[in-house]
């Protein structure tokens, strides 16, 4: 695997004054998922370049081929999370070392089995452990600890909503 680096401090400022100067900013992401056939649970993930398998485990019907769909969402609010970390160091002029992210979601089943109405299908609760290291004060990782949380676009999703339209569309069988 070939890496490239790229000076993250000049591409935040370089992209946020394009974005300042009226560039398009809106961009779209996508992704396909399809039923592995012959699984019960496994499903195939094509996104962008990038394919991978989410499935249950067998307590769930699955066979654990890959991740489930809840430990996704954990993984891409704590990527997110660190990714926000390193954009928005580098826009505050703030030297991060090492940045992790230990994410912890709590589900009640009786939820995703419509056993109780009243509880939600998602998680609970969802705690995050953020822990990073550098030469900066606490008072100033504070500061960027507080626009990480106000600037993470999976957060946003998560904590302010966004809107969710579905079309099913129902085929024949061949």
């Amino acid at each position: 695997m070939t890496t490239t680096t790229i000076d993250l401090p000049d591409l935040a400022k370089q992209t946020t004054e394009q974005l300042a100067a009226g560039a398009p900013a809106r961009v779209g992401f996508r992704t396909e998922s399809r039923l592995t056939p012959g699984t019960n649970t496994a499903v195939d993930i094509t996104a962008g370049r990038h394919e991978f398998t989410i499935d249950e485990p067998p307590a769930l019907g699955g066979e654990d081929t890959g991740a489930n769909p809840v430990e996704h969402l954990l993984a891409a609010l704590s990527a997110c999370q660190v990714i926000t970390v390193r954009v928005w160091a580098a826009k505050l002029g703030l030297t991060v070392d090492t940045v992790a992210v230990d994410a912890h979601g709590t589900l009640d089943l009786r939820g995703f089995f419509g056993v109780d109405p009243a509880v939600r299908a998602g998680f609970q609760d969802i705690e995050l452990d953020l822990t990073l290291t550098g030469p900066e004060t606490e008072e100033a990782y504070a500061e960027l600890i507080r626009v990480v949380e106000a600037q993470c676009p999976v957060l946003d999703n998560l904590t302010a909503g966004v809107p969710v339209t579905t079309r099913a569309h129902v085929a024949a069988a061949a």
